[in-house]
């Protein structure tokens, strides 16, 4: 898929990501999250507490990857790979 397709496909519906984040030990942790696509930056963006296991492994160390599968026939995924940032807005 070209960029364009895999955020289109990321972007249908409700779908559920899978966050991969790096744990201190170096091995992977995932979770699912809920997200959206910016709409100025087209960064995929979403919400969770600064405590979280995930978050401290952001900070810790910023490479993750999110996974979104279709789970009907024919069973389609896409995956983005990036670098996490923090935004703070009350």
């Amino acid at each position: 898929m070209t960029e364009a397709e895999v955020r289109s496909f990321m972007g249908t519906g409700s779908r559920t990501g899978k966050l991969a984040t790096v744990r201190a030990d170096g091995s992977p942790h995932v979770v699912p999250i809920w997200f959206a696509f910016d709409d100025h930056s087209g960064d995929a963006v979403f919400l969770t507490w600064r405590t979280s296991l995930k978050a401290r492994n952001m900070q810790r160390d910023p490479r993750v990857s999110i996974c979104v599968d279709d789970e009907s026939f024919p069973f389609a995924w896409a995956r983005l790979d990036g670098t996490a940032s923090f935004s703070e807005e009350n």
